[in-house]
């Protein structure tokens, strides 16, 4: 074993059990890919402004569990710890917005990294998948990216999942609620960092886990009452279309999510067979967050899933995925003049694509099978001395113990119709 192992609240994947992170990956970004979202990467790290301004000073993310650091040429800058500020950044960078075909649709795939208490699903390295609409304010949006990451949960064979809906209404109605609310939680009995959050944020109060301030927050007012009417339609339209394309929610008016740049529409997937980390994903419109970051006004909308979250809950729904082996065929070679040939087939064969692995270091037949068998292969190719003197090799159903000659100029089509 190594004298060095993963830092503290971070995890390596390996095969078997990365493949099953790999075909997560795809399902949740093949809705994605179908409907006019263009694949966009990042750097690992940014300006630690970007995300002080995007996410919000107030936030947890930003005040306790950023990794920030200065560079040697005295620039600050920190770890990623989410996806849509940076994708923002580089649309607007890149000017993507005055290509004249708004919504941008980008869609990400990446490491994101919190410093946070280590727990089953909460890691301070993670994997999300993410989507962002930038420059249009459309309800039918907002419901596209809601529809669209159910899509692809239900394709991946999840069913208890329920997706929470709010509105945080907009910069016309949020300041007269948020100043009910600091009115109200004013007169709560709160610690010192909770009071400063009631001054630079106190939506983020509602998001409080601490049992301490959760029952003092029965008759805290409700942002649905101050919401104005074009938010009230705004939000209407969505719940509409969800409800038409057969994507079931609920109403959650507690629901403000850990950042601050939402308005509108915000939404979270949650899977009750996760424990305390019941959230798999979520996200919302954001309506203001490009003008935070010094860009020109741009309302836009987006969501990241947790892979590391959605592996989680099939596993609590004792869900398999029908992941394909790595291998189909296992060359096994007797020999030198057997080593070279089928060598060459190996090549073939993986031209033609088809998946096949060679028994490399000079295993005897007993060592070379065993290896063909644990490889998960359907079938081994094998030759000697013998065969390759009358210019066949044997393919043998690893299956059924089947095993047929084939001249070698035939190999490709015997595998393929073998393997059906």
């Amino acid at each position: 074993m190594s004298t060095f192992q993963a830092p503290k609240g971070t995890y390596d994947l390996l095969p078997p059990h990365s493949a099953t992170y790999l075909t997560v990956r795809e399902a949740i970004s093949a809705p994605l890919r179908n409907s006019g979202y263009g694949y966009i990467e990042t750097p690992g790290f940014e300006n630690v402004e970007l995300f002080a301004r995007g996410v919000g000073e107030s936030t947890d993310i930003v005040t306790k569990e950023m990794y920030a650091f200065e560079t040697k040429g005295g620039d600050r800058l920190a770890l990623r710890p989410e996806g849509t500020a940076s994708v923002l950044r580089a649309a607007l960078e890149a000017n993507l917005h005055k290509g004249g075909n708004l919504p941008v649709k980008l869609w990400y795939s990446g490491s994101y990294y919190r410093y946070e208490r280590p727990q089953k699903g909460r890691y301070r390295h993670f994997s999300q998948v993410g989507a962002e609409a930038i420059g249009a304010e459309d309800p039918a949006l907002d419901a596209e990216l809601i529809i669209l990451a159910d899509q692809a949960y239900r394709s991946l064979g999840l069913r208890n999942f329920r997706i929470l809906l709010n509105s945080l209404g907009d910069k016309e109605c949020r300041p007269v609620y948020r100043a009910a609310l600091q009115d109200f939680l004013r007169g709560l009995d709160l610690d010192d960092d909770t009071r400063r959050r009631v001054d630079i944020n106190p939506l983020r109060v509602l998001d409080d886990k601490r049992e301490s301030v959760r029952k003092q927050l029965t008759g805290a007012p409700a942002l649905g009452d101050y919401l104005c009417e074009a938010c009230k339609a705004y939000h209407e339209q969505v719940r509409e279309l969800l409800t038409a394309a057969g994507v079931a929610f609920e109403n959650d008016a507690n629901l403000v999510r850990g950042l601050d740049y939402y308005t509108r529409t915000t939404f979270e997937f949650v899977h009750d067979g996760l424990g305390s980390q019941s959230a798999v994903g979520g996200g919302g419109r954001y309506d203001g967050l490009s003008e935070m970051i010094g860009g020109p006004a741009l309302p836009s909308v987006g969501w990241a899933l947790g892979v590391d979250r959605t592996v989680l809950a099939l596993e609590a729904e004792g869900v398999t995925l029908d992941i394909p082996a790595a291998t189909a065929v296992y060359a096994v070679p007797l020999g030198e003049e057997a080593r070279r040939v089928l060598f060459a087939q190996v090549t073939v064969l993986r031209k033609a694509g088809i998946a096949t692995d060679f028994a490399f270091g000079g295993k005897g037949l007993k060592n070379a099978m065993k290896s063909a068998n644990r490889s998960g292969a359907r079938l081994a190719l094998v030759a000697g001395e013998r065969d390759l003197a009358e210019g066949v090799v044997q393919l043998k159903n690893l299956e059924s113990g089947e095993q047929t000659a084939v001249p070698l100029d035939a190999v490709v089509d015997e595998v393929r119709r073998t393997l059906g």
